[in-house]
């Protein structure tokens, strides 16, 4: 009997070769992509994760600005202040008694430097500051008041720059101390006068309050009792909290008996 012809052969198919091969190539494709997109655009020898730091230009004396966290920005900041008023007082550009404003003209050397990750490196300043600020007690971490006494030693020291700076503009004898003839307070606050004339307004600027910020009685004030003066609210010299308190006192006191009722007291906190 004869034997049946094999069955035909059936072909390997090739879809699942193609669909590997597709895989594949997919695969490479978005590795390529992905390699691509974290290679940076343009190398640099000093890359910066993060954003560019920002010198402090001030347009205005009253304007907010926040104190530089790390001494050496501050000093650079101090140093670009310094400089422009140097070219407003030779110029005579300085209104008497005010603080100035200056806008540096040029910041790009500062800020390049503060950006250059090989001569300012943030991290590194980071580590270096660190035990500067976790001194109370030096246990390896940095608590709240620890933080706020190193801002607040900060902002005193770029305050008492300043009032250096205001010192040597009215100290024209340049004996390191200010004679109450030798101030000039500021223009504006010459619009006070005629409510001086009536006892109803502020006494600031006048030989009372330059005599409580007089702390040795000399009369003279020295840098310490000129910053008290020109920021009484922050000083720690009895005389003056209590001629400030009195101020505070005659400012609120409508109908002028030498104290406060609630009302007088109240209107005046907001």
């Amino acid at each position: 009997m004869a034997k049946p012809p094999p069955a035909a052969t059936r072909k390997p198919s090739a879809a699942p070769t193609v669909a590997l091969t597709l895989a594949l190539v997919l695969a490479s494709a978005g590795l390529l992509l992905l390699l691509l997109r974290l290679s940076p655009s343009s190398p640099s020898p000093t890359p910066h994760p993060h954003r560019r730091l920002r010198l402090r230009a001030r347009a205005h004396a009253r304007e907010h600005h926040q104190i530089p966290f790390d001494p050496v920005v501050a000093d650079l900041e101090r140093r670009l202040e310094d400089r422009e008023w140097e070219r407003l007082a030779a110029a005579g550009l300085h209104a008497p008694g005010m603080e100035a404003a200056p806008v540096p003209e040029d910041l790009s050397d500062g800020e390049d430097y503060i950006n250059d990750a090989a001569r300012f490196n943030v991290t590194r300043r980071v580590e270096e500051l660190f035990p500067r600020i976790d001194v109370d007690p030096a246990d390896g971490a940095v608590t709240g008041d620890e933080l706020a006494a190193w801002n607040l030693a900060n902002a005193r020291r770029e305050v008492l720059h300043r009032t250096a700076r205001e010192l040597e503009l009215h100290d024209r004898d340049h004996d390191g101390r200010l004679a109450f003839g030798e101030y000039e307070r500021p223009s504006w606050a010459w619009r006070f006068d005629d409510l001086n004339s009536t006892n109803d307004g502020v006494g600031w600027w006048k030989e009372e309050h330059f005599s409580a910020a007089d702390m040795d009685d000399d009369g003279f004030l020295n840098l310490t009792e000129f910053n008290d003066f020109l920021h009484p609210a922050d000083t720690a010299n009895p005389k003056l909290i209590h001629w400030l308190c009195k101020e505070e006192v005659r400012e609120r006191d409508k109908d002028n008996d030498g104290k406060l009722n609630f009302q007088e007291f109240f209107s005046g906190l907001f």
